[in-house]
C-alpha cells in the first residue's frame, strides 16, 4: 500500500516546512495560534523544521484549496523562493483539496492527520502498535488514492480517468480494503490474547495514568514504578500501553502509561488504538496527568476528559496530578518574589483546584521529584478504597 504521502524522511537533513491554519467561526485566532505552535511541535518530533507560518481569516475553509486564491499565490511564492519542502495545514483536508494543493504548490502537501499518522508509524515498535498504525494509514488512504495516480494523466479517458489509471485505482483500492480486513482481523487476534492476559490479573486493582501528550506521564511511571519506561520531550513518545506491579505498602496494583491524547486526533487513529486504551477502559483508578505549565492547560484537560468519555471511562475515580510544578513557577513568579507571598499564591491555587476536584488534586513536579511522596500517600488511599469496595467482606494482607 503506498504511503509515501505523509512519510517525512528522518534519515536525512530535516525538511523546511511551511505550517497553515486558519481562523474560522468554530476557531478564534488566539486557538489558531496556539494550535500552530503544536503543529510546530508535531513537526519537529516527526522531523522538519518550520520555516514560517500562516494564517487567514474565512468563514469556513475554501471548498478548492482550503485558503483563499490570494493567500495561495502568497504562500506559493514563499516555497518556491525558499526550497520548501513540505506544506502542513493544521486541519483535515478532502481529497481534492489535497489534488489541487499539490498541483498548485508543487511540493508535499500534508495535514495535521497525516502527520500524527507519520508520528505515529515513527514510533511504532511492537506488533500490535505497528498494525494499528497500517490499519489508520490504510483507511486514512482509501479516499485519497487517486491523488497517487496523477502520473496517468496523460492517459485517463472520459470524465473519471478511465482506462489504465481507473484501473490502477480500483486495483489499488480493492487491495487496500483487502489490507484493512486482513489488519482488522490481526488486531482482533491480539485483542483476544491481551483480553486473556488481563483476566489473568483481575485480582489487582488498576491503575491507568492518562493526559494530553508530553506532559510526563512516562516519568512519573518511571518513578513510581521504579521501571525504565521510556521518557522524552517530545509529543507521542509512549505508544505501546506499559504496565507494572507496584506496591505501596504492601499494597500491590498495577499501573499502567498509555498513549497521549492531542487535539484534532484522527477518527481511523482514535478507532485503531482504541484495544491499546482497553487499559484504560477497564481501569478502577486514572491518574490524570496535567502540564500546568502550559498557558492552555484547562483546555488540554477538557481534550482528555471527552476522550475518556468517548471510550466510556469518563466516571472512573480519578486523581488530577498537576505536574511541572517547577516550570510553573518559573513561568509565573518573579525571581525576587518574597517566598511569603509566592507560598500563599501557591497555597490559593491549590485550594482552588481541591474545591473544583473534590479535594482529587495533587501538585507534583515529576522532574525534581517533589511532591512525589504526597502523591503516593493519595494513590495509596485511591487503591485501598477501591479494594475495600471489590471485596467488602475479604480482609488479607496484600504483598
Amino acid at each position: 500500500m503506498p504511503n509515501a504521502k505523509f512519510q517525512v524522511d528522518n534519515a536525512q537533513q530535516p525538511e523546511k516546512a511551511v505550517l497553515v491554519g486558519l481562523v474560522t467561526r468554530e476557531q478564534r485566532e488566539e486557538e489558531v495560534m496556539e494550535y500552530l505552535e503544536e503543529l510546530a511541535f508535531l513537526a519537529k518530533t516527526a522531523g522538519a523544521h518550520t520555516q514560517k507560518r500562516y494564517w487567514q481569516k474565512l468563514d469556513m475553509p475554501d471548498q478548492r484549496h482550503y485558503v483563499g486564491k490570494g493567500k495561495l499565490e502568497e504562500i506559493t511564492e514563499y516555497v518556491h523562493a525558499h526550497d520548501i519542502d513540505v506544506v502542513i495545514f493544521d486541519d483535515e483536508i478532502s481529497p481534492s483539496q489535497l489534488r489541487n494543493l499539490e498541483r498548485a504548490l508543487k511540493v508535499k502537501v500534508l495535514d495535521r492527520a497525516m502527520l500524527i499518522l507519520d508520528i505515529f508509524a515513527q514510533r511504532a515498535r511492537t506488533v500490535q502498535a505497528r498494525t494499528q498504525v497500517e490499519l489508520a494509514q490504510t483507511k486514512y488512504m482509501l479516499p485519497r488514492l487517486r491523488g497517487l495516480w496523477t502520473h496517468l494523466d496523460r492517459v485517463k479517458g472520459g470524465i473519471g480517468m478511465r482506462g489504465a489509471g481507473e484501473k490502477e485505482i480500483e486495483t489499488d483500492r480493492r487491495i487496500a480494503q483487502q489490507r484493512i480486513a486482513l489488519l482488522k482481523e490481526q488486531l482482533s487476534k491480539i485483542d483476544r490474547q491481551n483480553a486473556t492476559q488481563r483476566k489473568n490479573r483481575d485480582e489487582l486493582i488498576r491503575v491507568a495514568l492518562v493526559g494530553y501528550t508530553n506532559v510526563g506521564k512516562s516519568t512519573l511511571m518511571r518513578i513510581l514504578a521504579k521501571s525504565d519506561a521510556f521518557a522524552e520531550n517530545k509529543l507521542f513518545a509512549t505508544l505501546d500501553t506499559t504496565v507494572r506491579k507496584v506496591v505501596l505498602e504492601r499494597t500491590p496494583f498495577l499501573l499502567s502509561d498509555t498513549v497521549g491524547f492531542i487535539r484534532k486526533l484522527p477518527h481511523d487513529l482514535v478507532e485503531s488504538f482504541k484495544s491499546t486504551l482497553d487499559e484504560v477502559r477497564e481501569s478502577d483508578i486514572l491518574l490524570h496527568v496535567i502540564d500546568i505549565a502550559h498557558p492552555r492547560f484547562e483546555d488540554h484537560m477538557a481534550v482528555v476528559q471527552n476522550t475518556l468519555e468517548e471510550l466510556d471511562a469518563g466516571d472512573k475515580p480519578t486523581l488530577l496530578v498537576f505536574n511541572k510544578m517547577d516550570r510553573y513557577e518559573e513561568l509565573q513568579f518573579d525571581p525576587y518574589l518574597p517566598e511569603e507571598e509566592k507560598r500563599g499564591l501557591l497555597e490559593q491555587l491549590e485550594r482552588s483546584w481541591a474545591k473544583r476536584s473534590e479535594n482529587h488534586a495533587v501538585f507534583v513536579a515529576a522532574a525534581e521529584k517533589r511532591n512525589i511522596e504526597g502523591l503516593r500517600e493519595r494513590l495509596h488511599e485511591m487503591v485501598q478504597d477501591a479494594y475495600r469496595e471489590r471485596y467488602p467482606y475479604r480482609t488479607r494482607e496484600w504483598s
